[in-house]
């Protein structure tokens, strides 16, 4: 039985222990830590291509203090047909302890945490989960907003594959807020309606009273054909000039990325005040750092006695 702990999904975390690695992350942000992680190996295995995620583990890693490897699997023994169950144990025996892995196939982490005698963080596996991003994402609304109780975050497109989407749900209704899931049938099936989540097909009925939209993108890479044309989509659910109109003062505009502008949103989001992007990549590093740091060195601490 594994003793580690690993990062698969959000309901991996107790709220005590988000609080926590949001705190750290405050601390790591007021002032650059020392080498926490000196001596601790990390290797990052990426089998999609990454550009947010990737950098800001490797940031975050080498801030700490960490022995960085990167593995292509592509160049690694998998090609030649060692399991990946195989590779973890021969990269635990070699003194290896955290592991990011970023996969097409659900479930992915989770098998490889099985085999790996470490920390596994999953840095996204297919449709289904991104807990890192959805961490970041609730620490840029904790931020703006404090407290997200009874807050209404509304999340915009394609929810169905987006493992952002699943990730940040599950992490706002653990934090008391309201989630307003917005989408056309195909990328928002009814199912995904719960406590907490009322889906709404109409994008403008919610305009005025969303506290934040989070946008994502169109993943068509994970549609066999695509339901709706893109000028459909553009009229029904991209945020422009005349969306932002409609915006209380005080609401700000997210989005996991990469964006696609002129789909989802066009230039003029861009250029709007409450626009959190930046802010959401800036938060990216540090966050990750105090996912790594809880990890390592901070679940113990948390343990009752």
């Amino acid at each position: 039985m594994r003793t580690t702990r690993s990062l698969i999904d959000l309901d991996d975390l107790s709220a005590r222990e988000i609080d926590y690695i949001f705190e750290r992350t405050a601390d790591f942000e007021r002032e650059r830590p020392g080498r926490l992680l000196d001596g601790v190996a990390c290797v990052n295995m990426f089998f999609e291509h990454s550009t947010r995620t990737m950098t800001s583990f490797t940031l975050a890693q080498k801030r700490l203090g960490a022995d960085v490897i990167t593995i292509w699997p592509k160049e690694s023994s998998l090609s030649k047909g060692e399991t990946i169950e195989d590779t973890a144990i021969t990269l635990a025996a070699m003194g290896v302890n955290v592991l990011v892995i970023r996969h097409p196939e659900p479930g992915f982490p989770r098998r490889v945490a099985l085999s790996f005698d470490g920390h596994v963080i999953n840095a996204g596996d297919g449709g289904h989960a991104h807990p890192t991003q959805a961490l970041l994402d609730l620490y840029t609304l904790r931020e703006e907003f404090g407290d997200l109780r009874g807050r209404k975050i509304a999340i915009v497109g394609d929810i169905l594959h987006s493992r952002v989407a699943h990730s940040s749900i599950a992490g706002l209704r653990n934090l008391g807020a309201d989630v307003i899931a917005v989408g056309p049938p195909a990328f928002l099936p009814d199912e995904f309606m719960q406590a907490s989540v009322r889906i709404e097909r109409d994008f403008d009925a919610v305009l005025e009273e969303a506290d934040a939209i989070v946008l994502l993108r169109i993943q068509r890479e994970r549609f066999e054909s695509m339901p709706m044309t893109d000028d459909e989509y553009i009229a029904q659910y991209r945020l422009d000039s005349g969306r932002l109109s409609r915006l209380r003062e005080e609401t700000i505009i997210m989005h996991p990325g990469p964006y696609n502008r002129g789909v989802e949103l066009d230039d003029s989001v861009l250029e709007f005040a409450g626009w959190r992007y930046a802010k959401q990549v800036m938060h990216g590093v540090s966050v990750r750092m105090a996912i790594l740091d809880f990890l390592i060195n901070g679940a113990r601490a948390l343990v009752s006695p």
